[in-house]
């Protein structure tokens, strides 16, 4: 069950974003800033990106983070920035490995300039977020985002290593999300009490709820590749399965059926069969794999709360509690 420690109501996402509008104008007034380049295709392809929108969620948890533990002002704003620009490299590269060409319902970068484009404004985007980080002269600060960006590698490289393969168990498929996702949310949180000059424990706290909340939210967008419909999710419904990915229903679904249906599902996995979708959701559904993987999400949004458990009762810290309850309720 979610937990009660908070004496503050838990604000939906609305609210939530209401709470940070201030100090993410700053951030986003940054990245325009901080994207600028004499050359144009990088201004064209940078901007295309992050100015796609999105709920900017990572530099959010940072400024929320931060500001559970008394800090607001313009470092946050710039390791907000950072996380920001590591996030938006991380897309513009995974759209080019996946071949994905919709991405928040429209064209992917690499759909509208090419592959090449992609990764070198990724590279770009990258190196911009290292400039800025250096700026502020911490080298716990350098540590963190140096390690977390060292991971993100790795889990692009572990994913890649899945792609196809029917044996991917859920034991390795939460490998790939602690390092694609989850440890992105972690350094954000981390980063944050770090600013607001707290201990060591207290940033461990903020590191663990970081962590839950991007297994959460990962999960739960896991599931909503096989629960939603292309025009609320954004992106092309079955993509997962055409990519050969074995995401939490599908793996789920062919650890618990029979051989025959075992076997057509593997199939499909091994050769990314996006016209096997019917078979595969029918299979999904006679396992139960929806509402085990919701309850998998659910399971790890409830240990995000958990982590908050001690903090000092404020509107930021019911915000970080609202975040882990958006993560497993919506839609896209």
């Amino acid at each position: 069950m979610p937990s009660s420690a908070t004496t503050l109501s838990v604000p939906d996402l609305a609210n939530i974003q209401s709470l940070a509008r201030d100090d993410m104008g700053a951030v986003d007034a940054l990245i325009r800033r901080r994207l600028a380049s004499d050359v144009v295709l990088i201004n064209q392809v940078a901007e295309y990106i992050v100015g796609a929108g999105g709920k900017r969620l990572r530099p959010m948890l940072l400024l929320l983070a931060a500001g559970a533990l008394g800090h607001r002002g313009p470092q946050a704003h710039q390791l907000a920035a950072v996380i920001e620009f590591i996030h938006t490299a991380t897309l513009l590269h995974d759209d080019v490995v996946d071949e994905s060409d919709l991405r928040r319902g429209r064209k992917t970068a690499n759909a509208v300039w090419g592959n090449a484009a992609s990764v070198l404004v990724g590279d770009f985007l990258y190196s911009r977020s290292f400039q800025l980080m250096v700026e502020l002269e911490r080298l716990e600060v350098m540590q963190i985002l140096a390690d977390t960006t060292n991971r993100i590698a790795e889990g692009e490289v572990l994913q890649l290593l899945h792609v196809r393969n029917p044996d991917t168990d859920e034991p390795a498929y939460l490998r790939v999300i602690e390092r694609k996702t989850a440890v992105l949310f972690a350094a954000a949180t981390r980063l944050g009490a770090l600013l607001a000059g707290r201990d060591a424990a207290v940033q461990q706290r903020l590191h663990d709820y970081g962590m839950a909340l991007g297994y959460a939210f990962q999960i739960a967008d896991d599931v909503l590749d096989y629960a939603s419909d292309a025009q609320t999710l954004g992106k092309n419904l079955g993509d997962d399965l055409a990519e050969g990915k074995a995401t939490l229903p599908l793996i789920h679904a062919i650890a618990h059926s029979e051989d025959a249906v075992r076997a057509r599902l593997r199939a499909a996995v091994e050769h990314g069969d996006s016209d096997a979708m019917p078979q595969v959701l029918a299979a999904i559904h006679a396992t139960g794999g929806l509402a085990y993987s919701r309850q998998r999400a659910q399971d790890y949004a409830d240990a995000a709360e958990a982590a908050l458990d001690g903090l000092e009762d404020n509107d930021y810290v019911a915000a970080l509690r609202g975040l882990a309850r958006y993560a497993v309720s919506r839609d896209h």
